[in-house]
């Protein structure tokens, strides 16, 4: 089995927080349709692709388990930033849809029936509530929890702009209410989202991860004693919570490369939480270009 990543610790969190958004999205569909909110259909388009990226991101995890092979030297650890990567595309389009859905009522608002329409919401913002306190710790470990993290508190969101759109519209008869609460959502979540985005991108291009101070690195690893200079130092992550370096290393003459080797890998290891690690020993004899970073 690999080494269990920072999702497939918290995969149990996500099956139950799966099961709530998934049993309340039926009613909230049937309720979006009777009550004619725009609103409260934006919630449950953000319900259903909550189930859906809820789902893609077990399966994620579930997948990250499988074994590596010849082809898949590394294992399936990417499946999970693919999940997260995937789930921030489609809670992009859902929000681009929402806005223009809302630019097109503001033209001609229709009558909403508040009170079922609040009760669904409320309904709705105390499952959203539910799961988000269920996913918050595991979100700052892992950029696929992460990303289901942010479809929990889109719709969290959209039930509490939901909440507010009826309350006004039972008060007031302001309808126009419904498409400018769904409007602000949709802006809201958009930067939020675009971060996931940017962070899964990175890290399927191989970027720095951003709990490693590289300078720091490099400083740690110079300062062993035995340790001449370094070269071609990469460092990045398979997946959330599983980082991979490879670095050639010269060294003295008169030390040992065994010891030397154990001394870094275990630096590495202790301080930057660094798990896989690639590390060639040169002597000072031994000359090779030094090609990258």
């Amino acid at each position: 089995m690999e080494t269990p990543s920072a999702g497939y610790l918290n995969k149990r969190k996500l099956v139950l927080v799966l099961a709530l958004t998934g049993t309340y999205l039926i009613a909230e569909v049937i309720g979006g349709i009777l009550t004619k909110s725009l609103a409260l259909l934006a919630d449950a388009g953000h319900m259903l692709t909550d189930v859906g990226g809820l789902a893609l991101s077990l399966f994620a995890i579930i997948i990250t388990q499988r074994k590596a092979s010849d082809k898949r030297t590394y294992g399936y650890y990417r499946a999970e930033i693919l999940a997260a990567l995937a789930n921030a595309v489609v809670l992009i389009g859902i929000s681009i849809y929402i806005l223009y859905e809302a630019y097109l009522r503001f033209k001609d608002p229709p009558q909403v029936a508040s009170k079922p329409m609040l009760v669904v919401a409320v309904i709705g913002l105390i499952i959203n509530v539910v799961g988000m306190m269920i996913l918050r710790k595991g979100s700052k470990d892992s950029l696929n929890m992460k990303g289901a993290y942010f479809e929990v508190l889109s719709d969290m969101l959209t039930s509490v702009g939901v909440i507010i759109a009826g309350i006004i519209m039972l008060t007031t008869g302001w309808y126009y209410a419904d498409p400018i609460l769904s409007a602000c959502i949709g802006l809201f979540i958009l930067p939020r989202t675009w971060i996931l985005l940017k962070d899964a991108v990175g890290i399927l291009l191989e970027g720095t991860p951003s709990d490693v101070n590289i300078a720091s690195l490099r400083d740690a690893i110079t300062k062993i004693d035995g340790v001449e200079n370094m070269h071609d130092l990469h460092v990045w992550a398979l997946t959330s919570g599983v980082n991979a370096l490879s670095v050639h290393i010269k060294i003295k003459d008169e030390y040992s490369p065994t010891e030397l080797l154990q001394k870094i890998s275990t630096e590495v290891k202790s301080k930057f939480k660094i798990s896989h690690t690639t590390i060639q020993i040169e002597q000072i004899t031994f000359a090779e270009e030094e090609t990258y970073f």
